[in-house]
């Protein structure tokens, strides 16, 4: 279901609430309620109807936008040990980092625009009247070592659609995390009415086109020397998935 189509919440103050969450990631009920102005008693009222009505949900102490996305996985490779589960805001510096990471090999253009932006909003998931942004993260330890970041605007025109990054810092590759991480994406996606998920890699990037290719997506189009790298022109690859 769209936001479109759940955004109806039937009182102002709960609105504000949601929107208050949604906006900052994780935020503690007491400040969130003095920030906001409502009164105790209020504030309690209509956060137990946004979590009853799934919308808000309290972990750790803080509240938080209730995105159903499913439990944590354990995989074994060899002697690696990972778990895949769905981001948290606590893991925004890990994503970020693992992003920036995978982005210093200049071949992940899209996915640094997400780093930044995220890194600008200071909130992780996102889900609003003009997007929904839902993360998964492949875990060693305590480390993130490879996420998959899908976004979807909530215009009618493009609600179908949604736009995925996926990746892992280069000393895990080769592990299967990023098959592992790309299927529970395209899972979420597909769970949620999602008919198509797409992205761009410039076309230097042989190994992110080779490996989306073996897992079924098409080129779409290419768009000649959309990109400057290291001062040459580098053509955009569009690709995608009909689930």
């Amino acid at each position: 279901m769209t936001f479109a189509e759940e955004r109806e919440f039937g009182h102002e103050d709960r609105k504000r609430i949601y929107e208050h969450v949604e906006r900052h990631g994780a935020v503690d009920p007491d400040e969130a309620r003095d920030e906001l102005r409502i009164d105790p008693g209020g504030f309690r009222h209509h956060v137990a109807i946004l979590k009853r009505d799934g919308r808000l949900e309290m972990a750790g102490g803080k509240l938080r936008v209730a995105l159903e996305a499913g439990a944590e996985e354990e995989y074994r490779e060899g002697d690696l040990e990972f778990h895949i589960r769905p981001a948290r805001q606590e893991d925004l510096a890990g994503i970020v980092g693992a992003i920036r990471q995978v982005a210093e090999e200049r071949t992940y253009i899209v996915a640094e625009t997400v780093a930044d932006e995220v890194d600008h909003e200071e909130a992780l998931l996102r889900h609003n009247e003009i997007e929904s942004r839902m993360f998964f993260v492949a875990t060693v330890g305590r480390e993130v070592v490879g996420w998959v970041h899908l976004n979807a605007p909530e215009l009618e025109k493009l609600a179908h659609t949604a736009e995925l990054t996926v990746g892992v810092i280069e000393e895990y590759r080769g592990n299967g995390i990023g098959s592992h991480l790309l299927a529970r994406g395209l899972e979420w996606a597909g769970s949620r009415g999602y008919e198509k998920v797409y992205q761009s890699v410039p076309s230097t990037n042989e190994d992110a086109i080779g490996f989306l290719e073996g897992q079924g997506w098409k080129t779409e189009a290419v768009r000649e020397d959309h990109y400057k790298l290291n001062g040459h022109y580098v053509d955009e690859v569009m690709m995608a998935v009909e689930l």
